[in-house]
């Protein structure tokens, strides 16, 4: 069940190397840098802010607001299958180039009116609807970001070295978010808050909240300034040439390449439950009050020990990609989803306050290796994936199917991931959290084991992998 293995179509290089490479490498890790600071400060946000000033009916309930604040988090896992549908089609039928410039723009433009909205004491319950209409489109443009920059790095690589190309832009997501939250923590040690007594008169709930989103529209200049002076990838500079594209690129991904949706999906779902375990989870379990079962750990001091966790996740990105093209998308995949089964395994006995400790006798040593371990795991599983899922899909809908995969996965494994994995801890224990990572683990392990190695596929004349078998 695997594409044809053949050589890179002719032309290829020459027309690669018609743009500097560090031009591409640049136009895609940069965007999806700014892309992802501009999602994870919302992260942040929802867990530390915005149920204090956005949600104010529910500050006698602690866990209600922050249900609430992370509804509106959620909201752009809704959106983000609709951006990949809007962009998708547009990158298949304008050009990435034009394409990814719109997403960025979107993305951009809602977060830094994000830093401009009225809280719930200034307009009541206008404020969170129009907070959740702008994380609505923060999910739009995100949705359509990732995929084109996947398929810029994709579509401009040599042949063999597409992984290690296509890791650019998946370096995007440590490097937002060691910018978001190194500016977030920067800002609460400034001006002193403290999240376990929150000052809602003070100023980091005031305004100081509000900088790192007004703050983002420098980045999306820069941004903006690069792909501009990108040219159409060669491949699909080429389906233009050869007049290949299709009217409707949705209606032909559903009817042709069904199967490789589905598979795709399910390859990137234990991704996308890792992460959001090891990010947005694992922050509300260490900052929940202690008398509630949680660690008790202050925001800012567990933040430091976030950040040093995903210095791994930066660093393994780069090696999943050399390993995904020495040898294979499948066996490095499926290896480290195996390995994600037993880290998932392991949560009880790392996790348990009374293993783990639990306020100021936190044992900071283990946290530390426990975040090592499951990002250096997220980094592995994830540098790949913007070869894998691009690979699996034709040049006429490519943007389109690796879009809609990788963000269907998002609902299944990153929306719901906090709200199960919060309701697991109240209602049983921290170590059924680690079952639910292992299930979604096995999940992904069968997805790739009925998945095409598409290390050596011809991106000009891939079709689907039920054509390639027939045509065998």
């Amino acid at each position: 069940m695997s594409h044809s293995p053949t050589s890179v179509a002719p032309g290829a290089a020459g027309a690669a190397e018609g743009v500097p490479r560090s031009r591409v490498i640049i136009a895609s890790l940069i965007g999806t840098s700014i892309e992802f600071y501009d999602f994870y400060i919302y992260a942040t946000a929802a867990v530390s802010v915005f149920p204090l000033i956005f949600f104010h009916n529910a500050q006698n309930d602690d866990s209600t607001a922050l249900l609430l604040s992370m509804a509106t988090f959620g909201a752009a896992f809704v959106a983000r299958p609709l951006g990949a549908i809007l962009f998708g089609h547009l990158g298949d039928r304008v050009g990435r180039k034009a394409t990814l410039i719109g997403a960025l723009l979107t993305m951009g433009i809602a977060t830094f009116l994000i830093g401009l909205l009225p809280t719930y004491f200034q307009i009541g319950l206008w404020a969170p609807a129009m907070l959740t209409i702008l994380r609505f489109c923060q999910g739009l443009g995100l949705g359509g970001e990732w995929s084109g920059a996947a398929l810029l790095a994709t579509e401009y690589a040599k042949d063999g070295k597409r992984a290690q190309a296509a890791m650019w832009p998946q370096l995007g997501a440590p490097i937002g978010f060691l910018l978001a939250n190194g500016l977030f923590l920067a800002l609460v040690r400034a001006f002193g808050h403290d999240s376990t007594n929150p000052d809602l008169g003070g100023d980091f709930l005031t305004w100081v909240w509000r900088l790192p989103f007004l703050l983002s529209i420098v980045m999306v200049a820069v941004g903006l300034y690069v792909r501009v002076r990108l040219e159409e990838t060669p491949v699909f500079q080429r389906a233009i040439d050869n007049d290949t594209r299709v009217k409707a690129p949705l209606g032909e991904v559903f009817r042709r390449n069904w199967w490789e949706l589905i598979l795709g999906t399910f390859v990137m779902y234990a991704t996308y439950v890792l992460f959001y375990l090891m990010t947005t989870w694992i922050l509300s379990y260490a900052i929940g009050k202690a008398e509630k079962g949680f660690l008790g750990v202050p925001y800012a001091e567990f933040l430091v020990l976030q950040l040093i966790g995903i210095l791994f996740f930066a660093a393994f990105v780069p090696v999943s990609g050399w390993l995904a093209d020495r040898f294979g998308r499948r066996p490095t995949l499926i290896t480290v989803s195996v390995l994600m089964v037993v880290f998932g395994l392991s949560f009880g006995w790392w996790l348990a306050p009374e293993n783990m400790g639990q306020g100021q006798g936190l044992n900071t040593a283990s946290m530390v290796l426990f975040l090592a371990v499951g990002m250096a795991l997220m980094g592995t599983t994830f540098g790949p994936m913007s070869a894998m899922l691009p690979e699996l899909f034709p040049t006429h809908t490519r943007y389109t199917g690796s879009g809609i995969a990788y963000n269907v996965s998002s609902i299944l494994g990153a929306a719901l991931t906090p709200f199960i994995a919060a309701w697991l801890v109240e209602n049983f224990s921290v170590a059924h959290v680690g079952y639910y990572l292992a299930a979604a683990s096995l999940i992904t392990v069968v997805a790739l084991v009925l998945s095409p190695e598409t290390r050596h596929t011809d991106l000009d004349t891939v079709t689907s992998a039920r054509a390639s078998r027939a045509a065998r």
